[in-house]
């Protein structure tokens, strides 16, 4: 018996996706719900799942285009009893010499698995192979983690499309398109319980000497080796930290630190030597390091958005007088209802949302010779991360409360930080909020985030003299600059809209009645 599995419907106004990636070869045996191919729609990539166990038959390939509820591949239930025996005794050769029987099998000798790197999320175009979890000629299980691929929006695992031996063909720190080569697997079959013994004979002596111990212990990864190599430090002087005791890039660069505490006593050893006069300099270390793809994604896109956008900044400053003295009198209150403390960010999402509503050409963006309004608000926070800046999104923030803003914010700066967040966090938003105040900035231009059309770029909290109805006063000021599109954004909306900002802002009560 035969099932026909067809073009799920994966969202609203999608008519067609693309078959981006095949898992699983035709006439491969597949398991129900197993992953078997990925699928990719104007919008985002989805997964498409086995949906009965049996032999698998594709009825398209890579890259074809197939309207939602087309035939897609079928499954051949029928075959399932025969294919499992041939499965058990696949896995039986990895974990144990085979017998004689099983060795006669010619179905699994000599076969080889290329990986490629998949398809990881849309408008993604590269990756960069950050670390090999397993080492080369090491045996790897299917579905086994082997490596961990960095892209310019999140860090993914690469899981073994096989069990074999596993032959490294890149690097770490090696960057690969989509579709490119990354390693070959040595699928498991007669002669394989051989080799892994022989590459386990062959592992340094410091296997041996202790049972905690693995082939890893004490080795370098290819980036460490480098810096380690460079400083003219032995492997043996570093504790690894990695996995397995593996030594990884930081504990390479905390190393280099150790040996310079040890180079003045050679220089003063040197300086007694040397009876040639010579003139006292500090260190010169020059380091090099190659951008991550996030960091060159990055900066293609602000060029991008420099070159393509007519973008201009209007500038204006916001009594906090108002709002300072309304978190100091609730604060407490709020953090014991809510359990999340009550910030700045809630009350300029609050008001830019309003504002928004009122100036929609803020909250538009241009495609082609069409402009698109949006009735909602999803508002981007910008938020430094370890691997640099990261835009997650505040889904329809405008019908959120202060306390659901505050708590979704918290939860997206943690997950930025951990490197956690997914491409569906952080694509779709209509309007960035960013807050150059936490670092001391005072003003600046923001860039607009493409293809949106403005950006509100917060600042740091000044006690200045002000001129209050005659009077001189002391207030807690803050500027704050719009960059917006002048192609779609007029003076007058971006101007009005910042006056509405700053007097929802310097009138909070307004806030909460809508006026």
């Amino acid at each position: 018996m035969s099932i026909a599995i067809k073009v799920p419907a994966v969202g609203e106004s999608i008519t067609e996706v693309t078959i981006g990636q095949w898992f699983k070869n035709d006439g491969d045996y597949v398991e129900m719900d197993e992953v078997i191919c990925e699928l990719e729609s104007d919008k985002a990539t989805f997964e498409l799942a086995a949906e009965a166990s049996g032999v698998l038959h594709t009825k398209a390939e890579n890259g074809e285009t197939l309207e939602i509820g087309a035939v897609i591949c079928e499954i051949d239930t029928n075959a399932k009893e025969s294919t499992d025996s041939a499965s058990t005794s696949k896995s039986a050769a990895a974990e144990k010499e085979p017998s004689k029987s099983e060795a006669e099998k010619p179905a699994s000798t000599g076969e080889t698995k290329e990986m490629v790197v998949p398809t990881v999320g849309e408008s993604i175009t590269e990756v960069t192979l950050a670390t090999w979890v397993k080492e080369d000629g090491s045996h790897v299980e299917l579905d086994e983690i082997i490596a961990e691929v960095d892209s310019d929006k999140a860090t993914f695992e690469l899981p073994a499309e096989a069990t074999g031996i596993l032959r490294h063909v890149a690097q770490e720190g090696d960057t690969l398109e989509i579709g490119g080569l990354i390693c070959k697997i040595d699928v498991s079959g007669p002669g394989t319980a051989d080799k892994s013994a022989e590459k386990q004979s062959s592992a340094p002596s410091k296997a041996e000497i202790s049972a905690n111990e693995t082939y890893a212990t004490g080795h370098a990864s290819p980036a460490a080796a480098k810096i380690l190599a460079e400083k003219g430090i032995n492997t043996s002087q570093v504790n690894g930290t990695g996995k397995d005791g593996r030594i990884t890039k930081e504990d390479a660069e905390k190393a280099e630190k150790t040996s310079k505490e040890a180079t003045p006593a050679k220089k003063e050893e040197s300086v007694v030597k040397d009876t040639t006069p010579s003139v006292k300099q500090g260190d010169r270390n020059q380091r090099r390091e190659k951008m991550t793809s996030l960091r060159r994604t990055i900066a293609r896109r602000l060029v991008a958005a420099k070159n393509e956008t007519a973008m201009l900044t209007t500038f204006n400053e916001v009594n906090m007088k108002p709002i300072m003295d309304l978190r100091k009198q609730y604060k407490d209150q709020f953090k014991d209802k809510y359990n999340v403390n009550l910030g700045f960010m809630s009350f300029f999402t609050k008001a830019t949302c309003i504002a928004l509503q009122e100036w929609p050409a803020v909250n538009a963006q241009i495609d082609g010779n069409e402009i698109i309004y949006n009735d909602f608000c999803d508002v981007s926070i910008a938020v430094s991360s370890p691997k640099g800046l990261v835009v997650p999104v505040i889904r329809n923030a405008e019908k959120m409360s202060f306390a659901e803003i505050e708590k979704e914010v918290v939860r997206l700066a943690i997950k930025a930080r951990d490197g956690k967040l997914t491409i569906d966090e952080m694509t779709g938003g209509t309007f960035t909020l960013t807050n150059g105040g936490i670092f001391g900035s005072m003003m600046s231009t923001p860039i607009i985030n493409a293809p949106q059309s403005a950006i509100l770029g917060m600042h740091n909290i000044v006690d200045r003299p002000m001129a209050v109805n005659g009077e001189v006063k002391i207030l807690p000021m803050m500027y704050l600059a719009l960059s917006y599109d002048h192609r779609i954004i007029d003076g007058r909306e971006s101007v009005s809209f910042l006056v509405r900002v700053k007097q929802l802002l310097e009138d909070p009560a307004r806030l909460l009645i809508g006026i």
